[in-house]
């Protein structure tokens, strides 16, 4: 089981903050790709420039393997001056 949480316009277009995913998906790509499969405005948006995973806490680039019982973060883009 991995901890999804989302940040930012990624909560508000899958209208939940948190959930557990069971059984743990074998890469962080496998995973978007799930919760692209349950809800395609949220795949949409993960698949947006600028949208950034972290694992346990450090942001990764690209894909990479899960444990289970991490926790991967989706964030959303920053702007800003």
């Amino acid at each position: 089981m991995v901890r999804v949480l989302l940040f930012g316009r990624l909560r508000d277009v899958a209208g939940w903050r948190e959930r557990l995913v069971d059984p743990t998906p074998a890469t962080l790509f496998a995973l978007k790709n799930r919760l692209a499969a349950e809800d395609l405005a949220l795949g949409e948006a993960l698949a947006a420039a600028g949208v950034q995973a972290a694992v346990d806490r450090a942001l990764v680039r690209g894909d990479i393997a899960l444990a289970a019982g991490a926790e991967v973060a989706f964030l959303s883009p920053m702007s800003g001056g």
